[in-house]
């Protein structure tokens, strides 16, 4: 049995304005319709014994993670949530003992969210060989072939050529197999341009792909072996785990007590036993704009568009449009990202620097490190429209069937106005509909809720006024989603 294990914790800061901090990039739509996890979750269908994906990721997206699954896969997924950030080597260890916790001692495949591979029929032949090399005890890992001098990605020497078993357990050699793997000779960190072109003039050497494939014991042996405390610390937090609605919450104070570390460094370069398969499938991990302008449908100018876009003498550059009109007159090489409430323009060769914008935004203590406009909640989405010094607007959606908590504030009023669906509106004693084109008032210390009991989206406009209108201004007494 194969039991994948999608590592959904990433922030994606390269990718701002549209990836921010509560709202990454692999829970976007960079490149098709469906978002970077469901397309990872995607890429499993049609392979043969395998288990619905285990998802490990930071506890505020879990309510995000959980309905991008849901529609993906039809079922709820299993999802982790780490309190605090640890790197992969931990979270691949707490979703090893989740599994073995179930019974079974599965071949785990262990997939980053945010990766895009265009040939996905090579990408599951890949797998299919790296099943039996893990079945075998060996750590397999992914290598990219390289196409060019990257100075990003760190990079794996092959070794020897290993032999693989065929369906009858027979021996296939290297040249009859679709696949060759190797034996990992080592792992070399991100060189420089020169160095990097001497590994592809040579052969032998893979981009490091961050993808692996190991029975759950066997990884465990190997981290037991190489980092015991880090073990020690997640089969600790892993044995405090408790059930929240359909998640599973590692306890937070003994996780955050564990080592920080990759697999690369925690296991894959110290274990004797590291495997790796070659995979020529049009990877790539999306790590800056110029990555998403590589992969988009480049027009005769070279030009990538997404949104509401109009040029004149514009070449090689990628544009996105998210609500207004973007219009490029005489420009060349540029990135241009317009959202709601940021822009950003950027040389398309300075596009790693974005990293640095939000480094100076987070600096600044500014919601647009963090947050968009709107904001994702379980119940649905709320967006600010306008603000003052003593009163803001938001447009509020509930999705069919949602319900906000029931809380009160301290420092603010509400005023609703429906405009589509009907509110079920709890107000102190009172519970009353209120319908298309009413409204109602929420004093400053009433008790209040807000639900959809309809069949289509709740709208409704929200005008706060009072002293101090900030998020924290929350008192919940009820609430289905465990906040």
């Amino acid at each position: 049995m194969i039991q994948p294990v999608i590592l959904s914790g990433g922030a994606g800061t390269r990718l701002w304005p549209l990836s921010r901090e509560e709202y990454p990039k692999q829970l976007l739509p960079l490149n098709s319709e469906r978002t970077m996890l469901q397309e990872t979750a995607a890429r499993l269908e049609g392979l043969a014994n395998i288990a619905d994906p285990m998802v490990v990721c930071n506890e505020a997206h879990r309510f995000l993670v959980a309905e991008q699954m849901r529609q993906q896969t039809g079922a709820a997924s299993t999802i982790i949530l780490e309190p605090v950030g640890r790197n992969t080597a931990p979270a691949v260890a707490v979703a090893a003992l989740q599994a073995l916790s179930n019974g079974a001692d599965p071949v785990l495949l262990v997939l980053p969210a945010d990766h895009l591979i265009a040939r996905v029929d090579l990408f599951q032949q890949a797998v299919a060989a790296g099943l039996a090399l893990a079945q075998d005890g060996k750590l397999v890992t992914f290598g990219i072939v390289p196409d060019a001098p990257e100075t990003g990605y760190g990079y794996i020497r092959a070794g020897e050529s290993l032999r693989v078993k065929g369906k009858g357990g027979e021996a296939l050699s290297p040249q009859d197999s679709l696949l060759t793997p190797c034996a990992v000779d080592s792992f070399v960190e991100k060189p420089d341009l020169a160095t990097a072109q001497s590994y592809l003039d040579c052969g032998g050497y893979y981009w490091n792909s961050g993808m692996f494939m190991f029975k759950a014991s066997r990884y465990l042996a190997e981290l037991e072996t190489f980092h015991p405390k880090m073990l020690a610390a997640c089969q600790q937090a892993q044995a405090g785990m408790l059930c929240d609605l359909d998640f599973l919450r590692l306890e937070a104070e003994l996780f955050a007590a564990c080592p920080a570390d990759s697999i690369d460094y925690a296991v894959m370069e110290k274990t004797a036993d590291a495997v790796v398969i070659p995979l020529d499938a049009g990877w790539n991990d999306v790590g800056s704009w110029s990555a998403l302008w590589e992969v988009g449908d480049q027009s005769q100018a070279g030009n990538v568009i997404r949104g509401d876009v109009l040029m004149e003498s514009t070449k090689n550059c990628y544009l996105h449009a998210e609500s207004r009109l973007i219009a490029t007159v005489g420009i060349e090489n540029l990135v241009v990202v317009e959202t709601a409430d940021a822009i950003l323009v950027a040389d398309k060769d300075r596009v790693q620097d974005v990293k640095n914008i939000v480094s100076q935004l987070k600096q600044q203590k500014r919601s647009e490190a963090l947050l968009h406009r709107q904001v994702s909640r379980p119940w649905g989405s709320y967006e600010c429209v306008d603000a003052g010094e003593r009163f803001q607007v938001k447009r509020i959606t509930v999705h069919p069937g949602g319900k906000l908590s029931l809380q009160m504030h301290h420092h603010r009023a509400e005023h609703w106005v429906v405009v589509q669906g009907t509110a079920r509106v709890t107000c102190g004693d009172e519970l009353r509909l209120v319908c298309e084109n009413e409204s109602i008032y929420i004093p400053i210390g009433a008790r209040h809720r807000l639900e959809n009991n309809g069949i289509l989206p709740l709208e409704l406009i929200e005008v706060q006024s009072g002293s101090y209108l900030g998020e924290d201004d929350i008192v919940r007494f009820e609430d289905r989603y465990g906040r």
